[in-house]
């Protein structure tokens, strides 16, 4: 078995260390003798390419990249993309890169930037002199089937870990939240939405980056991966991540959220 991993425009959209979970993604199917293939898809890349994807990874960006990315990503290129995120294809897109799927992102000097309306969202920056929302996030992942799966997978509720650093504010439409804020800000500070879901598309302004802190949510991007490109059911060989999960107890303690241990 196979998977083709798209890379959203590597250079201009890894700010903060988002190839974490490309290499993540990476590892763990080699791990289980699963081949891997990493394209990255930037402005040099045919469309023929795009259309290669099994699973799409995007990360963070400046707003100046963010314009840069948009003004590429246009026509033909943007259309595969809307086609295979509305059919199924699983994606993980952190930090900046959700903006992007969105209708607008309002940043706090220039223009609006037009995003592709894939999610039902706006994202508005609210000004020079407002403060960033910065520091640990903790969610519970609520989104359908998404958490259901999860669970199942985990035998407990499934917990994101992660960390966010981000001017913009997001406001959901028609779409689900990924998740509910315990700890954080996550979309805008305000109504305890974290990230948002849509078929097998997971975005999320937790970076960090956001995989290798919750190695499930690799596992199930993976997994739906192989499942819609084989179509079959899939089952994946258990991995040895006893350091991860320690890691992860050792942030919830120093969160002072010892209540969610049984969770990880």
């Amino acid at each position: 078995m196979k998977i083709a991993i798209g890379w959203l425009y590597p250079t201009l959209m890894s700010t903060y260390g988002d190839r974490g979970n490309v290499i993540c993604l990476q590892r763990r199917c080699q791990w289980r003798g699963i081949e891997v293939e990493v394209i990255p898809l930037k402005r040099e890349t045919g469309v023929a390419q795009f259309n290669q994807v099994d699973l799409i990874v995007g990360g963070g960006a400046q707003d100046r990249q963010q314009e840069i990315v948009m003004r590429d990503l246009q026509g033909e290129k943007a259309q595969i993309l809307q086609t295979k995120i509305d059919q199924g294809t699983p994606g993980v897109f952190t930090c900046g890169s959700p903006q992007l799927l969105g209708h607008y992102y309002e940043p706090a000097l220039g223009k609006r930037i037009e995003g592709l309306g894939i999610l039902d969202m706006v994202s508005q920056h609210p000004g020079i002199e407002a403060q960033r929302c910065i520091g640990n996030l903790v969610f519970e992942i609520t989104a359908t089937p998404i958490a259901s799966e999860l669970q199942v997978m985990l035998g407990e509720k499934p917990i994101v870990i992660g960390f966010e650093n981000h001017g913009g504010r997001t406001y959901l439409q028609d779409v689900q939240p990924l998740g509910k804020v315990i700890k954080g800000y996550g979309n805008n500070g305000e109504d305890q939405t974290a990230g948002a879901f849509y078929q097998n598309a997971i975005a999320t302004y937790s970076h960090g980056p956001l995989l290798p802190k919750n190695q499930f949510i690799a596992d199930w991007l993976i997994k739906k991966s192989l499942q819609k490109k084989y179509q079959q059911e899939i089952t994946l060989t258990a991995l040895e991540d006893s350091l991860a999960i320690a890691a992860r107890k050792a942030m919830l303690q120093r969160l002072d959220l010892s209540n969610l241990l049984s969770t990880v």
